[in-house]
Formats: C-alpha cells, sequence, structure tokens
C-alpha cells in the first residue's frame, strides 16, 4: 500500500479539568463519555485511524503548554512509543499551547474546534456549507499562522490541517487570511441572495415547516428518510448530515407539510460555526414546529438535550415557536426501560417515544404534528398602499381575503387567517 493511503495514526486525549468549585462539576459530563464522543467524532474523519485513548486528569490548566511539565513529558513518550502522527485534544488549546506541544511531542495536533472544522469541511456539499464552513475555518486560523493555509491549494476534501500540502508547512500570512475572508464574504453575499429568493418563493407556498433539530446523531437523518422515502446519508457517526435537506411530505391526515433535516448540534459547538451556519439554520428559525428528536438510548441523552437547548436560544428560537420532543431509537434499549419511556411519553402531550427504524410510535406522532399545525383563525383588516401589489396577490393566493375595499389610502383587506400564515406575510 502507498504511504499516502494509510490511514493516519492519531490518539484522543480528553483534558478532565476539575473546576474549584464542586457544584459546577456536578453538572458537568462524565469524562468517559466527554472522551467517547471526541473518539467518535476523530473516527468520523476520513483518513484516520484511531490508536489510542486517554483521559488526562487536570487539576490546573498550565498557560503555556496545558499540562504540567511531567504529565507532558509522560504524553509524549507514551505518544512516541505508539508512533502517534496526529494527537486530537478534546478540548481547547490556545494557539501557544499548540505550537509548544507540538514542538515537544514532534507531532500534530487538532484541539476539539479544529477536529470539527475539519470534519464540517469534509462533509459540506452545497456551495454556501463550502464557504460557510471556510469562513469560519478562516476566522479560527488567522491566530495560528503556525501552520501552511494548505486549503487554498487542497487535493482533498477537508482543510488540510491533518495532511496533504500542508506537510510542507507553508506559512501563509495575516494578509493572505485577509484577503481570502474578502473573497469569500463576496460570494458567500452571492449564494445568500439566492437562498432569500428561495425563501420568498417558498413563503408563497401554504405549507408548513417542520424542522428537525437534535445532537448529532440522534437519528434524524433516519426519521427524515422514514417519513420522506428520501435517501439522504443517514449513517452511526456523528455529523453525517451538514447541509440542509428539505421534502414535501403528506401526512396521514392528508395534510402537506415541508421536512427540514439539519445538521446536529453538539456540545461546545465552535463559535465561528454557530455565526457562520446560521444562514443554514435560517430553516429553523422559520419553521412553525420544531422536533427535538433525541438520542434516548445514549448515556448523555439529557446533557445532550441541554446543549440542543442552549443552541436554540442562541440563534433565537423563542417559546412562541411549538416544540414536540421526540425520544428516538427506542430499538435500542432495554424492555423495562422502552416500556417505563412510553408510559412518561403517553402522560405528556409534547413528548413522544418512537424508533426512527423500525416506525414504532410514529403514527402517534403524526397525528399530533397535524394536530398542532392546525392553527387556528382570527379575523384582521389591513390597509395596503396602492404600490403593494405583491402582498395583495399573495393574500389573494392564499385565499385568506374576505372582502376588499378600495379607499383613498389604498387597499383594506378583511382578512380570515391563521397565525402561521400572518408570520408568513411577514415575511414577504
Amino acid at each position: 500500500m502507498d504511504r499516502q493511503e494509510q490511514p493516519t495514526r492519531a490518539w484522543v486525549l480528553h483534558p478532565d479539568i476539575k473546576s474549584s468549585d464542586p457544584r459546577k462539576d456536578s453538572g458537568r459530563r462524565s469524562a468517559e463519555h466527554a472522551l467517547g464522543e471526541g473518539v467518535a467524532l476523530t473516527a468520523a474523519l476520513p483518513g484516520l485511524e484511531v490508536a489510542g485513548q486517554t483521559i488526562v486528569p487536570l487539576p490546573k490548566v498550565r498557560p503555556g503548554f496545558l499540562f504540567g511539565s511531567g504529565k507532558t513529558n509522560e504524553l509524549g513518550n507514551m505518544l512516541a512509543d505508539n508512533e502517534v502522527e496526529l494527537v486530537i485534544v478534546d478540548g481547547p488549546l490556545t494557539p501557544v499551547q499548540q505550537r509548544n506541544l507540538e514542538k515537544a511531542w514532534s507531532v500534530k495536533i487538532l484541539d476539539r474546534t479544529g477536529l470539527i472544522l475539519e470534519i464540517f469541511s469534509d462533509r459540506a456539499q452545497t456551495r454556501e456549507g463550502v464557504l460557510q464552513v471556510e469562513m469560519a475555518a478562516l476566522s479560527y486560523q488567522r491566530t495560528r499562522l503556525v501552520r501552511a493555509w494548505t486549503h487554498l491549494e487542497r487535493q482533498r476534501g477537508g482543510l488540510g490541517f491533518v495532511g496533504g500540502p500542508g506537510e510542507t508547512q507553508i506559512e501563509a500570512d495575516r494578509r493572505a487570511i485577509d484577503d481570502q475572508i474578502v473573497r469569500l464574504r463576496r460570494q458567500l453575499e452571492k449564494v445568500v441572495k439566492t437562498r432569500d429568493l428561495h425563501r420568498s418563493a417558498r413563503a408563497k407556498v401554504p405549507y408548513p415547516i417542520v424542522a428537525l433539530v437534535g445532537y448529532t446523531n440522534a437519528g434524524k437523518s433516519t426519521l427524515f428518510n422514514y417519513l420522506t422515502g428520501a435517501k439522504v446519508m443517514a449513517k452511526d457517526m456523528l455529523f453525517a448530515t451538514l447541509d440542509p435537506t428539505m421534502r414535501s411530505v403528506k401526512l396521514p391526515s392528508g395534510r402537506d407539510v415541508i421536512l427540514s433535516d439539519t445538521v446536529g448540534f453538539i456540545s461546545e459547538l465552535p463559535t465561528e460555526l454557530v455565526a457562520s451556519f446560521r444562514a443554514t439554520l435560517e430553516e429553523v428559525l422559520s419553521a412553525d414546529l420544531i422536533l427535538h428528536v433525541r438520542d434516548i438510548s445514549h448515556p448523555d441523552t439529557e446533557t445532550q438535550a441541554k446543549d440542543v437547548a442552549e443552541i436554540l436560544s442562541t440563534l433565537g428560537i423563542g417559546e412562541d415557536t411549538k416544540q414536540i420532543e421526540v425520544w428516538n431509537k427506542l430499538d435500542l434499549v432495554d424492555d423495562a426501560s422502552r416500556e417505563a419511556l412510553m408510559i412518561r411519553a403517553e402522560r405528556s402531550d409534547d413528548h413522544f417515544a418512537i424508533s426512527a427504524l423500525t416506525g414504532q410510535g410514529l403514527d402517534d406522532l403524526l397525528e399530533v404534528v397535524s394536530d398542532s399545525l392546525t392553527d387556528p383563525k382570527t379575523e384582521e383588516t389591513i390597509v395596503l398602499p396602492w404600490s403593494d401589489g405583491r402582498k395583495r396577490a399573495w393574500l389573494f393566493e392564499q385565499g385568506v381575503v374576505e372582502a376588499e375595499r378600495q379607499e383613498e389610502d389604498g387597499f383594506h383587506l378583511d382578512l380570515l387567517w391563521t397565525a402561521r400564515q400572518k408570520k408568513r406575510y411577514r415575511e414577504l
């Protein structure tokens, strides 16, 4: 086998940072589960082989190396003995810490943010997705001019942090990065304008939007495929879906809805990605109903749910958007747990226990989805200026105009519409 085709041997280190306040530690996810997620993230990137994993207790963060000198040497010897080529530090690293550890251990290092950016770059398919990832990576990389800015000439998917032309370590200067940011921002503005046109077109469609959100690998794409018959990538892998996918679905009640599958959330999502993927997640912002899909079989499911809730809040999802919690992967829990979950769900109006793989519980879920989208109608009179024929035409297309009078100040329209239709009207 050619050397370039051999996987890069990677080792995952999870720094278990202890807080001086025991109350803060009580809400943290366990180090074992955090390490497991770090390993899963590493395994999600093609070309890497997870050679090993270690939890590193860290009573105090050292500004220069993260770890103390003794632990740094100990880890360096372990990495050398195992012929490790890449170290994944499952947590944040400052540029100084990364540079010092790379020099001390003679290996390449990625922190959690760098790894997630690399995965996103490898998976992004749409033009907008690619541009957003590169913008996020530039923002992250701008302060880390210790390696080549290789994705400007990359020969593979991904940002080049792991291998490829970056092996030459040709350092890009800050001006080159700034020029690239300007160029990408202009390209992204053009793409966003196209998205705005598509969103305006969707506003004319009298179908409500149902958005699937949840922690990465919760089973959103499996549920999406089950309901739509689509063939969206659905694997037992973190970040299997990155680009938003939308399909029209006819519910058992006969009602048509638009179902949107979105990128999975994750704890400590890089701030660069939260900002740059805001446009991608606009489908969630404009949704009439959010289905929060949870992997109920995961030992950290409660913590994952809190992470999703925090990100939704960051995105500006308010209490006015109805949400239903979908406890997925019933097929992976034992019989006693499955029965207990189903009883708990039956006692709630906005929690449903299902298996997207087998279809268990989906009929009840879809019935409630349909009922949730049957909005009561209210009467209202609005005045449109003579020049606003586009909005007037839209209202007639929606069939919400009960009566119309033409007066000196414009069209006086008596409407009978739902809150959803009113929301769509404001988005025009």
